[in-house]
Order: C-alpha cells, then sequence, then structure tokens
C-alpha cells in the first residue's frame, strides 16, 4: 500500500518539470555536454538532487535506531550519464557521505551500508546501476 506519490509532468529536455501540487517548476535545458544550451536544470542534476536527499533522511533514521548522532551529516551524490554501447543511456552514482567525527570507521560503513539497504533510491537502482559508496 503506498503511503505517497509524487506527481511531476515535463515536456522533454528542453521544457518545463512540473509537480501536480505547483512546488516544482524549473525549466529544463540539454546539458552542453550533450549538444544543449545548458540553460536549465536537467534529470541528472534532479536525480542527483533527490537521490542524495533520500540517502540522508534515511541515514538519520538508521542512525537514531543505532544510537548514533548524525545530525551534521550530509550526503552529495554524483549521477553520470553515458552511451550503454546498445544505441541509449545508462546512469550510475557515487555518493560522499560526510559524517561527524565522533563515530569511528566501522560505525561509519556500517551505517552507510545499513543505510543503503533502506533508502527507497538505493532499493530502487540496487541491480539496475551501479552505486558507489564513499564515506567521507
Amino acid at each position: 500500500m503506498r503511503i505517497y506519490t509524487a506527481t511531476a509532468t515535463a515536456q522533454g529536455r528542453d521544457g518545463r518539470a512540473v509537480s501536480s501540487d505547483g512546488r516544482l517548476d524549473v525549466q529544463l535545458a540539454l546539458q552542453k555536454e550533450l549538444g544543449g544550451n545548458g540553460d536549465g536544470t536537467n534529470p541528472e542534476q534532479l536525480f542527483a538532487a533527490g537521490y542524495a536527499a533520500c540517502f540522508a533522511t534515511s541515514m538519520k533514521l538508521v542512525a537514531g535506531t543505532q544510537g548514533l548522532d548524525v545530525s551534521d551529516a550530509s550526503v552529495t551524490a554524483e549521477v553520470g550519464l553515458s552511451p550503454n554501447g546498445k544505441g541509449g543511456y545508462e546512469l550510475d552514482a557515487v555518493l560522499h557521505v560526510e559524517l561527524p567525527g565522533n563515530l569511528t570507521e566501522e560505525q561509519a560503513r556500517n551505517l552507510v551500508d545499513a543505510t543503503h539497504q533502506v533508502c527507497p533510491y538505493s532499493n530502487a537502482t540496487r541491480g539496475n546501476m551501479p552505486v558507489e559508496l564513499l564515506v567521507e
């Protein structure tokens, strides 16, 4: 049973993307690297922002169950777009997880690995695209 549904409509990489509630309304533009003018955001940036936010929130939830304080933690997501060799494209991601210095290396690694099992984006991408987790 769903507990939330997000709905957005887009006109393509050169157009607008708008959520059904109007809170998200962005101009999209094809990246310069793909031959566009780059004068707007793009789906990979939106995916990176969503993945970073989701992973950070999931990590705070997991940390709470482990009795860890990661209120100062942050996640930076890099989302890459590459040709897949079959005429299409594929994504990959690298998550840079910055944790407070009060955690041991083992606590940090265990937290990030456990979060990767909980985060909805991680669950959606698992087996579908490479995701690298870097603890910093």
